[in-house]
């Protein structure tokens, strides 16, 4: 986390508490304002940290947020109720957006995982440039710049907040993970010309959807039918999910790892996207 957006963070704290109010956004955003300074920096101290926390409305214009740990914590030492039984309901339903809460949230705060800048360096000593939204980061920067420099990762993050969609970003950080492992292991001696990240994700979310087909998964009921480009779009052209960037809702909803996670589908798109891949024979990569 290099730099912060402001505006998204205030977005995402609006996003919270409309997640959590069950409410509009509109009204959400009425809720933010009139929050007094206590309850907003508890609101921030509580998305900064990035662990789960739940929004309850304890009188009128006043709330109270507690960390889900201590949360299921006090549910443990309490004799449950029928009333404790449905917010227990209301506890799973919230876990089916828990992925994709946690890529805006991510997404919004500028979050990469460790030594993330480095190996993208590493990345573009193997190809001629990454090309993010419209943006190319060139190979010459590798030339021009060490890999730890400030200089580099600030060049890196200028590109990927190009990207107005903070979920979306956050699938583009794991495709560039993709990418690094390739490069690490040595899969290639070259990843050829310049790589359109966001190609990658597109296609990883095609795959998704036919699997969803196969298995008549979640995501059959919007962005996975029989249609010849793969996907569902409203009258207004917006996919019906409601995902940003074309990317169906359920694919931004999916855990990293497991035989339908995200970053499956994106090393499969790698493999099958990228010309450097020999088209027959193993590939020695692993992936952990």
């Amino acid at each position: 986390m290099l730099r912060l957006r402001v505006g998204l963070i205030i977005q995402v704290m609006a996003t919270e508490l409309a997640r959590s109010l069950v409410c509009g956004g509109q009204e959400a955003s009425e809720h933010l304002l009139n929050l007094s300074p206590f309850e907003m920096k508890n609101l921030l101290h509580h998305i900064l940290s990035g662990n789960e926390f739940s929004i309850n409305s304890v009188a009128r214009g006043n709330f109270s947020i507690v960390s889900s740990k201590s949360y299921r914590v006090s549910k443990k030492s309490q004799i449950i109720n029928r009333s404790e039984i449905k917010s227990l309901e209301e506890d799973s339903t919230d876990k089916q957006g828990q992925w994709l809460r946690r890529r805006r949230l991510d997404g919004a705060l500028n979050r990469v995982p460790r030594d993330f800048y480095s190996r993208v360096w590493t990345v573009l000593e193997k190809c001629e440039g990454l090309s993010i939204n419209d943006l190319v980061l060139p190979q010459n920067l590798t030339q021009e710049m060490t890999s730890g420099e400030l200089k580099f990762a600030l060049e890196v993050e200028t590109v990927l907040n190009s990207i107005p969609q903070p979920e979306y970003r956050q699938l583009v950080v794991e495709a560039l993970m993709v990418l690094t492992l390739a490069a690490e292991y040595k899969v290639s001696p070259s990843l050829g010309g310049i790589i359109c990240v966001q190609e990658l994700v597109h296609r990883a979310n095609q795959l998704f959807l036919k699997d969803q087909l196969k298995c008549s998964g979640d995501a059959t009921l919007c962005c996975a039918q029989n249609n010849s480009d793969g996907s569902s779009s409203s009258n207004n052209g917006n996919l019906i999910c409601g995902g940003a960037a074309y990317i169906c809702q359920h694919f931004y909803d999916s855990a990293p790892s497991g035989s339908y996670g995200t970053m499956t589908y994106l090393t499969r798109a790698v493999a099958s996207g990228l010309e450097c891949f020999p088209e027959q024979g193993d590939i020695d990569c692993s992936i952990s």
